[in-house]
């Protein structure tokens, strides 16, 4: 079980994950890397992960330029981004192997999130299913700002191969099985 070391007045001297961990996890890059760091991971049960909201985000230059409110959208990512962080800890393979979305449900916004909060994001597993080649997943995260619940969703996911979607040939070099795909005329 990973989880964050406690000191002796309760408080969590080293992250459960620092970003150069997440990093080695999740497939996700600047700017669309939302957790910047994991102070709880309790294997296939839940995870407690930090978003810093800055200034300097790319969406706050159009959403909305006088009044920089951070986009739903991409809080419910950030939700799924930790979530996948905690269920891709235990695929070993994880480097072929990328976590998609196949629904989002109840999602709410209560609040605004703007530059300088920060998203304590909390996720905990609700379901989980593994077979052969197929690893499947639903969880329902909040995410918090200074205490208070600004917003939640309960997300599906399903583990599917890195390679699966780079086209249709048989080869998988493309769909037309020469690396090219269709041409346009």
């Amino acid at each position: 079980m990973i989880e964050s070391t406690p000191t002796d007045d309760g408080a969590a001297r080293k992250p459960a994950l620092d970003i150069h961990e997440i990093l080695k996890i999740l497939p996700h890059r600047y700017p669309l890397l939302l957790i910047d760091r994991v102070l709880e991971l309790k294997r296939k049960e839940s995870i407690v992960a930090i978003k810093n909201v800055t200034i300097n985000e790319p969406f706050f230059n159009g959403h909305f330029p006088n009044l920089p409110i951070m986009p739903g959208v991409l809080i419910v990512e950030a939700i799924a981004q930790a979530g996948g962080a905690l269920l891709l800890t235990e695929v070993e393979d994880r480097a072929n192997k990328v976590m998609v979305f196949t629904g989002i449900e109840r999602a709410k916004f209560r609040r605004p999130v703007s530059p300088g909060d920060q998203l304590r994001i909390e996720v905990a597993v609700k379901g989980w299913r593994a077979i052969p080649r197929m690893i499947a997943a639903k969880m329902h995260g909040v995410a918090y700002v200074a205490g208070k619940r600004v917003a939640e969703a309960t997300v599906s996911c399903q583990l599917i191969d890195s390679s699966r979607g780079r086209g249709d040939g048989a080869d998988g070099n493309g769909a037309d099985g020469n690396g090219e795909g269709a041409k346009a005329e």
